[in-house]
């Protein structure tokens, strides 16, 4: 008995080495790029320290604040079982729901605090100044978009609401927003209608659509323990990257922007990450998945990269494209379109009736463990964003880019 329970204890020891350096790869990749990017532009040096700081202060109080929250919530009602795990012992257990509004919360602390910082103490040449007013518009977009999906939460709003009220928080964005309207045009296409084509308000309606289409994303590719945090973490530091590798152009300062808010967001996201990773000892809720989807509309349309971020929206493109049958009710949509977990075998096995992504993967690989699974469809994410990089940095962006 002792010599089973040291086994345990190694491979737990073990499991939680390999889920540390999973988790610390992306972040660790950022850094790199940050430290080689940033020390050719001086001014920046103290901004970035201070929002560096920052940001691991909202790891450490996110990671705190979660532990005293899922109380709450479980005392308030907001409490579920992981049906990926029905009939077994964990899935008895009532796990805390909504614990995406402690991510939500600090986040926007952490950044009202650095603009403050920014605003009043930060001697930044005025070329790195990011405007006043999309910040702002940026905070009351994320807000009113954690506010929706808390109350979506609580009470289990229809889908017709998760379309319009993201349009509505869109809208602080598309007034405040002052970057181009226009479109690059791929060569066989300009000897038609021009190299470069104005499109006015309907390039407005196309970001209008953007923040629609990120805002419920990460919420339909979801339902097995740490997906949705986990893609969401590892797009935001792909997003970095990019932006740190567009510091030097013209738009600079609208990048430099976006760094400001996906810094402190993967220092939350990371702490969230660890207490939803399989086994999850809580549920995110759509307060996160919401939340985080306007975090990277937001980024995008004020940071005038809305499209290379699709880019680093391809599985989720895949997913959606695939979901569509139900999601406009072409196909009988249940409420969870999961797996079924199998009690013998203690896999996962994919069902065809659920189109989605996660139950595409077990139809193609085989039934697997739900963290394997994750594993792989994080793993998947990983290569993408590399393609996107592959794509936005190769000759074939001078068709679409200006730059």
């Amino acid at each position: 008995l002792v010599k089973t329970c040291y086994l345990a204890m190694d491979s737990l020891r073990l499991v939680s080495a390999n889920n540390f350096l999973l988790a610390t790869l992306p972040v660790s990749v950022v850094c790199i790029f940050l430290v080689s990017i940033v020390k050719e532009h001086a001014l920046l040096w103290g901004p970035i320290s201070a929002l560096c700081g920052v940001s691991v202060f909202s790891f450490f109080l996110t990671d705190k604040l979660i532990l005293t929250v899922k109380e709450w919530t479980l005392k308030a009602g907001l409490g579920g079982f992981d049906i990926n795990k029905k009939g077994t012992p964990e899935g008895d257990q009532k796990v805390p729901e909504s614990l995406g509004i402690v991510v939500g919360t600090v986040h926007m602390i952490c950044v009202i605090i650095f603009q403050v910082y920014y605003y009043t103490v930060a001697d930044a040449a005025s070329v790195w100044k990011v405007k006043l007013e999309e910040y702002n518009a940026a905070l009351a977009a994320t807000i009113f978009m954690m506010f929706l999906g808390f109350a979506d939460d609580v009470l289990d709003l229809r889908w017709r609401y998760k379309l319009i009220l993201p349009t509505i928080a869109s809208l602080p964005l598309l007034i405040s927003y002052a970057g181009s309207t226009t479109v690059i045009l791929p060569n066989p296409l300009a000897a038609i209608f021009g190299r470069v084509v104005e499109l006015g308000v309907l390039y407005k309606v196309y970001m209008c659509l953007l923040s629609v289409f990120c805002s419920n994303s990460i919420n339909i590719l979801a339902g097995i323990n740490g997906l949705e945090v986990g893609q969401s973490y590892i797009i935001a530091c792909a997003v970095i990257i990019h932006n740190l590798m567009q510091l030097s152009s013209e738009s600079g300062a609208a990048h430099l922007f976006s760094i400001f808010f996906l810094i402190p967001f993967v220092g939350t996201s990371l702490a969230l990450l660890k207490h939803n990773w399989f086994p999850s000892r809580v549920f995110v809720g759509d307060t996160f998945c919401y939340f985080a989807g306007m975090t990277f509309a937001v980024v995008g349309i004020l940071g005038h990269f809305s499209k290379t971020l699709l880019l680093f929206f391809i599985p989720q493109l895949i997913n959606f494209i695939y979901s569509l049958p139900q999601l406009v009710g072409i196909v009988f949509c249940p409420r969870h379109r999961l797996p079924r977990y199998n009690l013998k075998t203690k896999l996962l096995e994919g069902q065809k009736e659920n189109l989605n992504l996660v139950n595409l993967t077990l139809l193609i690989f085989g039934p697997m463990s739900e963290r394997s699974l994750c594993v792989l469809l994080l793993s998947f994410q990983i290569l993408c964003c590399m393609l996107a990089f592959a794509i936005r940095y190769s000759p074939i962006a001078v068709l679409f880019y200006e730059d």
